[in-house]
């Protein structure tokens, strides 16, 4: 059996090519890239998808409600924590319910803790992509190690916790924990400045990534764009300030936005949301009640319908669940970011003259994850 080409080149008139990038293949991950191009200027894109479905929709059809956390959380392990936040957020309106206060902080400081292990990973892919260091990914990678910790500390694994349930956590902060916290944000603070003094605000990075895949802040609202990719183009939305959801609403926090809108900008956007991200972790672990930290809830949920929607890395996920009164859901749908910004790469060559050598570029920038747009 011979070996599979990860790049095939199909001929087109006019002297133009269409070049398949994926779907083994360090650029497009899990999916494939099809770039129109003449070698230099790109004319078109196509993002291939469906190489990762999994049918986790229908899979929550046929598991009980609790059973349900953990297909969901193959969607993106490095973010776990926001997308069964928003299952267990639609379910707790299913069945009228809150969470006590205590559990409402910890489900912040595990979400916040999460959007600081996916941003991690998403920047040195970023910085990859532009052919920058590769000791930023290396950086990255194990700057996060403390993080991981805290979460096997707080909930027994390192990745997939299982850990967000209807009615609130499974466990309660350990002993040690809050220590160990503010510990590890110290560290990450101070890393996070060696990352902009040395990387970011870096000349040759910015002229790799400065006016690279500008989408303008009215494209970026009627395009559908989500979390940093559309706070780099100066929209100020963000679902945990625009519908507040665990202990948010609580919390003093700024909304970080750039009107740049290129791929320097969302690179930025995400360095500025991690030193928020510890302020809140901070703060949560600073004025969190006592109390129990979970309610009991019926295995049935009432009949009726319910949608939620969280903040996730990646921008505002959403799901729709629909309850016939059984202990499994009726219906799920998920509409999830990476989806959504995927749309946004092939719509850039329709406004911008971008070169081939920039897709890879423009393409972590947005950080999208297959494993998420294909569920």
């Amino acid at each position: 059996m011979g070996i599979a080409r990860v790049e095939e080149v199909e001929e087109l008139k006019d002297g133009l090519m269409r070049v398949s990038i994926g779907p083994q293949h360090p650029i497009s991950g899990q999916g494939r890239i099809l770039v129109v191009t003449d070698g230099e200027t790109v004319y078109d894109i196509e993002i291939d998808i469906g190489y990762s479905h999994r049918g986790i929709e229908k899979i929550l059809e046929n598991r009980i409600y609790i059973h349900g956390i953990v297909p969901l959380e193959r969607m993106v392990m490095l973010d776990t924590s926001p997308i069964t936040m928003c299952y267990v957020r639609a379910l707790e309106e299913l069945y009228g319910v809150e969470a006590p206060p205590r559990a409402q902080y910890i489900r912040t400081i595990i979400l916040e803790m999460n959007r600081i292990i996916s941003h991690t990973y998403a920047l040195g892919l970023f910085a990859e992509s532009a052919a920058w260091n590769p000791a930023i990914f290396l950086w990255t990678t194990a700057d996060r190690e403390p993080f991981l910790d805290l979460l096997e500390m707080l909930t027994g694994a390192r990745w997939s916790y299982s850990f967000i349930v209807p009615g609130g956590v499974r466990a309660d902060l350990p002993q040690g924990f809050k220590e160990a916290a503010f510990e590890a944000i110290k560290f990450f603070r101070e890393r996070l400045d060696v990352y902009v003094d040395s990387w970011i605000d870096n000349y040759l990075f910015e002229v790799r990534t400065r006016n690279v895949g500008v989408i303008p802040r009215d494209k970026a609202i009627e395009w559908g764009a989500a979390g940093p990719s559309l706070r780099a183009s100066g929209v100020e939305y963000d679902t945990r300030k625009h519908d507040p959801y665990a202990a948010y609403e609580e919390l003093d926090f700024k909304i970080i936005t750039d009107t740049s809108g290129d791929s320097y900008a969302r690179g930025g956007v995400r360095v500025k949301e991690m030193y928020v991200s510890l302020d809140i972790i901070e703060q949560a672990l600073e004025n969190i009640p006592d109390g129990p930290i979970k309610r009991s809830l019926p295995q049935r949920a009432p009949p009726g319908e319910a949608y939620a929607r969280v903040e996730t890395a990646r921008g505002e996920i959403g799901m729709y669940v629909v309850s016939d009164g059984k202990d499994k859901p009726y219906r799920v749908k998920i509409s999830p970011a990476s989806f959504r910004n995927i749309f946004l790469i092939e719509m850039l060559p329709k406004i911008e003259e971008l070169r081939f050598a920039d897709v890879p570029v423009i393409f972590y920038s947005l950080d999208p994850w297959f494993l998420d747009a294909d569920r």
